[in-house]
């Protein structure tokens, strides 16, 4: 069954989502899992949570706080690319504190690509420093990423004391100026190819975000 999943991965015929439910149907048609474990993990109270930090990141997005985000770091760092790179970092890691690793970054794609369109820069310079703070910005409280609530989750099952909110705080304040130390200097790296301006172009958007 797993290798069934492997497979339609691999392949990308299928949403990624439709897979899952197909394997979770498999399980249950076999055997494998009963009723009641199959829907034991969409019970989860983190999946609840995760799914409402979905939400707010897409209210976040449709709002447009994301385009004037962009206008606002762009009026900050002027024509300088380094500063835009350092505040777009920042401002990913320190949302951290609030939102999911993942709904940032959803969040950030479009601010970046406009950046980029505004400023001329090529996307996959400003892309790769996004991904990092993305990831950095998950260190920075429950919350932030799903592995963070899941190991809360289970050492309190097992009868342990639990994370609190500002457990993984101090990590992410440490790792977040490294990040960007790095990106700083890793930067030179990434050419700076041919530019693509997809901010403006609504469908390469839209396919983009998807």
């Amino acid at each position: 069954m797993l290798a069934i999943a492997v497979g339609l991965f691999i392949q990308n015929k299928l949403r990624m989502d439709i897979v899952a439910l197909l394997v979770m149907l498999g399980f249950g048609l076999t055997g494998i899992l009963t009723t009641q474990e199959i829907f034991a993990g969409l019970s989860d109270p983190n999946i609840v949570l995760l799914a409402l930090l979905y939400v707010v990141g897409e209210a976040l997005a449709r709002t447009g706080v994301a385009y004037h985000i962009s206008d606002w770091l762009m009026r900050v760092a002027g024509s300088s690319e380094t500063k835009v790179l350092v505040l777009m970092m920042l401002s990913i890691g320190l949302l951290g504190v609030f939102m999911s690793s993942t709904g940032i970054v959803a969040i950030f794609i479009p601010v970046t690509l406009a950046i980029c369109a505004g400023m001329n820069i090529s996307p996959r310079r400003m892309m790769m420093p996004l991904s990092i703070a993305g990831l950095i910005s998950g260190m920075m409280t429950l919350i932030a990423t799903a592995p963070n609530l899941v190991t809360h989750a289970e050492l309190v099952k097992a009868g342990y004391q639990g994370f609190v909110f500002f457990s993984f705080t101090p990590i992410g304040l440490v790792v977040l100026p490294l990040g960007i130390l790095y990106m700083l200097i890793a930067r030179r790296w990434l050419d700076n190819c041919d530019v693509q301006v997809l901010a403006k172009d609504d469908n390469s958007m839209s396919h983009l975000i998807e």
